[in-house]
């Protein structure tokens, strides 16, 4: 185990994962609306995305980047037409405060959460600055493996842990810091919430979708 490749792994998939972003946005409204599961879960999808990202700076798998920098303006398409979807639809839903029960409830429970996490999964693997940012960060830091340098992955799969678990932790402490102002907020600030929270969403929707095609 090599702790100080994990430690940078780590500080960095934090690093990455902190700046509140749509996906912050949406683990915010969630952990609100409908809980901390909920809201962790959207996070963990944008740390699984965080990891993949990372594992294709950390690999040096230029294939892989390539294809997807080349692709960035209709991921970027996807993302923003997806964020758009998102932001009306929190506009347009009410405030969750009725706990339902039952085996009924429990499925239902199962595909909200399998949902949101697909969901932020999607927004992040669509984020053509995601892959940047990793590439970038690597690059500059000399974390990057040379094709065919299999002495080295080890160091890189340590790297990559650290990154999953570095973005997991932050969304664990943003979803456990919302959950406690949780039981302070009524039906009514809740479905403000949600109208403000679908509304940046849009905005950032909007703006992913100019950068689509820039000029």
């Amino acid at each position: 185990m090599d702790a100080a490749l994990l430690l940078r792994g780590f500080i960095l998939g934090f690093a990455i994962a902190a700046p509140v972003g749509p996906i912050g946005l949406l683990c915010i409204q969630r952990t609100l609306n409908q809980g901390q599961r909920f809201g962790l879960v959207s996070g963990l999808g944008a740390a699984t995305a965080d990891g993949f990202y990372g594992a294709v700076a950390a690999f040096g798998l230029t294939v892989v980047s390539s294809f997807l920098i080349a692709q960035q303006h209709w991921l970027a398409l996807v993302g923003g037409l997806f964020l758009c979807y998102l932001g009306l639809r929190t506009i347009a839903a009410g405030a969750a405060t009725t706990a339902v029960t039952g085996a009924a409830a429990n499925g239902d429970e199962v595909r909200g959460l399998g949902a949101a996490y697909l969901s932020t999964l999607a927004l992040t693997i669509t984020n053509p600055l995601t892959i940047l940012s990793f590439v970038a960060i690597f690059a500059g830091a000399g974390l990057t493996t040379a094709a065919g340098a299999s002495t080295e992955w080890a160091g890189a799969v340590w790297m990559v842990a650290g990154v999953l678990l570095g973005s997991a932790a932050w969304w664990f402490l943003l979803s456990g810091s919302v959950t406690l102002l949780r039981t302070h907020i009524n039906a009514t600030v809740l479905l403000w919430v949600n109208r403000a929270a679908g509304a940046i969403l849009v905005l950032f929707g909007l703006v992913a979708l100019s950068r689509a095609w820039p000029g």
